[in-house]
């Protein structure tokens, strides 16, 4: 087993941009294999209709994407390289399925929006990463203590979710219970805070410290998340940090952040042939293809193209859908504009990354982009931030963060998810105290 309180030995600075460009071209391709087999199974939902004589198209459509590969192989490792490379996942898949979708839109407009976007975005994403002086620092007893104050905390948080709710049920199930669910707003907000931002956070120090047993009650605290909100990411939240781990402690950063996603979707693509030649039931392999292939990595795609056609027909937002601007100014829509997606498109709640919201909803295609830039400049605060701490602790504390903006809104995600929250613990976090040997442990 690595040892995760070790750094992992550092090649040469030239073979790990080399790697890391064959590693993002391998990625492309498995992203691409990957979304040819989603258009096909989930051609039911009419979004897409595969046709071979558009191939040519879609590879034209992300060959732009190889300047980003390039910003990826020559940029230092931050939370934004994390996020960076998983939005341009999310776009990656957009550029690619565009060609094939049967929504009624500009698709050549918004093609070029999302490619100048994410090339918007990623600008400060990547390469803003000086470091803030710390004019506020907990001492290294504090903040030994804080890590422990969350583990209790978040088991106070699970024990009061349990009393309103508690139902073990299976993944194909939750969405017959999940809008059942009616907590206190203090209570939702505590919920959303401990299990995407304070205990990965936790997670983080613990096991960077090498110890392992605190490092694991937090994982099983993520865990009991599930039956009490009934969310996907609470459920493959924990097994997801443990990947992070896995890989964190043997390669290199960036290397780690792209393996995640990468292995992540070619595993799905190498149990196609297995199905192929019955060597297992297509229902047994859509149980990780279904959440990994198609949920966690084609449906921010999906959610992106359906924003593209939504708001190319309908008003605008212009940022009304951030609850606490919604107060002041007029606004079209008086739901949530996942609630709003909803009645439109037979996709659920189709909650969706900032390139969508921030950028198409709010100001629509033409000045996504700078709208985009701004986003990108909020995540390179969080670089700024985090300067200084461990790599593998940014990658573990900030792991389902990543996720999150996937899928929702950055406004959400700073004030609902917690990103907000893990920028100041950051800014806080002493730096000495990841330079001591690590604890060890009675095994």
């Amino acid at each position: 087993m690595p040892d995760f309180s070790e750094a992992p030995r550092r090649p040469r600075p030239s073979r790990i941009r080399l790697t890391l460009l064959l590693l993002v071209i391998l990625h492309i391709c498995a992203c691409c294999l990957s979304l040819v087999f989603i258009s096909q199974h989930y051609a039911y939902q009419h979004f897409y209709t595969f046709d071979a004589a558009r191939v040519a198209t879609a590879l034209l459509n992300i060959a732009p994407l190889a300047v980003a590969a390039l910003f990826f192989a020559f940029s230092r490792f931050s939370f934004g390289y994390f996020v960076g490379f998983n939005l341009a996942t999310m776009i990656l898949g957009y550029l690619w399925l565009a060609p094939f979708s049967t929504l009624n839109y500009d698709h050549r407009l918004a093609s070029i929006s999302a490619v100048v976007s994410l090339l918007a975005f990623l600008a400060p994403a990547l390469f803003i990463t000086a470091p803030l002086k710390q004019r506020i620092v907990l001492s290294e007893p504090a903040f030994e203590r804080l890590l422990s104050g969350i583990l209790i905390l978040g088991a106070v948080t699970v024990a009061i979710g349990a009393s309103y709710n508690f139902r073990i049920v299976s993944v194909a199930d939750i969405y017959d219970y999940r809008n059942q669910l009616d907590f206190p707003r203090p209570l939702l907000y505590a919920n959303g805070l401990f299990s995407n931002a304070l205990l990965p956070f936790a997670f983080a120090g613990f096991l960077v410290r090498g110890r392992r047993w605190q490092a694991g009650t937090a994982l099983l605290l993520l865990l009991s998340f599930y039956p009490i909100t009934l969310s996907k990411l609470a459920l493959f939240g924990p097994a997801w940090l443990a990947f992070l781990a896995l890989l964190g402690g043997l390669f290199e950063a960036r290397i780690a952040a792209v393996l995640s996603l990468f292995l992540a979707i070619l595993f799905g693509v190498l149990l196609l042939p297995f199905v192929k030649y019955g060597a297992i039931s297509l229902d047994h392999a859509m149980n990780y293809i279904g959440n990994i292939n198609y949920r966690m990595i084609a449906v921010p795609s999906i959610a992106f193209d359906l924003y593209n056609d939504f708001f190319s027909k309908h008003d605008l937002t212009y940022f009304c859908q951030i609850g606490i601007l919604k107060r002041f100014v007029s606004c079209p829509y008086s739901d949530y504009l996942s609630i709003v997606m909803s009645r439109n498109y037979q996709l659920g709640f189709v909650n969706a990354s900032l390139f969508a919201t921030e950028g198409i909803a709010s100001v629509g295609p033409y000045f996504a982009p700078i709208a985009v830039f701004a986003c990108g400049l909020v995540i390179a605060l969080g670089n700024r931030l985090s300067c200084g701490l461990p790599p593998r602790f940014i990658l573990l504390s900030g792991g389902l963060l990543s996720q999150v903006l996937m899928n929702i809104p950055l406004a959400t995600s700073l004030l609902t998810n917690g990103a907000a929250v893990v920028f100041l613990l950051w800014y806080i976090t002493p730096r000495a105290f990841f330079a001591k040997p690590a604890a060890t442990e009675a095994t």
